[in-house]
This record gives C-alpha cells, structure tokens and sequence, in this order.
C-alpha cells in the first residue's frame, strides 16, 4: 500500500531529476486506492476525531496536488522529449520510464509533429496540401450525431470549436448551426 510519503518522494524526485524518473507501473492506482481511502476517513463527522479528520483531510489535499504536480512535471519531460525525438529521430529515449498512457501521449505528440512538419515542407516546396477539416465555431448547442464514416461526433456546445471534415462542416453551416473560424 503506498503512503503519502510515497507520493511525496516520487514528486520530490521528479522535480529535481532532469530525465523521467522509473516510478513503479502501479502507482497510478496505488495512489486512486490512497485517495479513495482517505477521502471516506475525511468523509466521516464524528467528533470525538475531529483532529484526526482535519489532518487527513489536510493530507488528502496536499496528496492531490502533489500527484498533480507530478503528472504536470512528468508531461513537460515527455513534451521535452518528443521535441528532442522529432529534430534527431531517437524516440525510446527515457520510453522505459513512461507509464503506458504517458507512452500513448508521446506517440501522438510525435505523429502530430511529423504530420505539420510534412505540410510545412510541402509548403515550402510550394505544392499545397488539400485541408481535409476545417475550424467552426458552433452558434448553439448540437446534440451528437453520426459522421459520414459512421463515427460519432459531438455533443457540441455553443460557442465550442472544432476541426470537422469539410463535408459536414458545410451541412452544419448551410443549416445554421456554426461558422468557419477565421484564420
């Protein structure tokens, strides 16, 4: 079971380390387990534990953001990485230390990176590449709906933008329903 000095040194340690920090693969859910448990211990009124209430219900506050801080330390490291990976070609750097979903965010970072870095080339070499989406601002709410290749898109709220393929960004403002973003 992992304690709040746990969660207190694995911040500690990223913090002060330039390279992701090996952290064990359970964490994520030893720490929800923590969390859960001492929200129902703050959760409880009785009085005869009011300051043992008041401090773990201090505790589960700094264990939240301390888990936050950690998360937010452990993103900018992976945004670091991914721009080291997408100017020299090495991507497993540091791959071992990364929890599976933090894996699936630098992947994604990577494939975004090499997809406008092939429409900036292509810019630069003068052909244009066909926009496939478009931006809109959508003028009031719409409820979901199915695209044209049968994956659900939305709900949309008033005043959201979106990237949407171009054939059904023109239904919805022909009908009223958004407006191109301007660029």
């Amino acid at each position: 079971m992992i304690t709040y000095n746990d969660i207190y040194e694995a911040s500690k340690k990223e913090r002060y380390s330039e390279q992701l920090q090996p952290i064990p693969k359970n964490f994520v859910s030893e720490v929800a387990s923590y969390l859960k448990e001492k929200r129902e211990m703050a959760s409880k009124d009785n009085d005869v534990f009011s300051d043992v209430i008041m401090k773990t219900k201090k505790q589960l506050e700094n264990a939240i953001t301390l888990f936050k801080e950690l998360i937010l330390r452990r993103k900018k490291k992976i945004l670091n990485l991914v721009l080291i990976a997408s100017e020299t070609g090495i991507s497993k750097q540091d791959f071992e230390n990364m929890f599976a979903f933090e894996k699936v965010l630098f992947e994604e970072f990577m494939k975004s990176i090499d997809n406008s870095d092939k429409i900036l080339n292509g810019m630069l070499n003068g052909s244009s590449i066909e926009q496939k989406n478009e931006l809109v601002v959508f003028k009031e709410f719409v409820e979901e709906f199915i695209g044209l290749g049968g994956e659900k898109m939305g709900p949309f709220e008033k005043g959201q933008i979106a990237n949407l393929p171009k054939e059904i960004t023109r239904i919805l403002v022909d009908g009223g329903k958004c407006d191109f973003v301007e660029e």
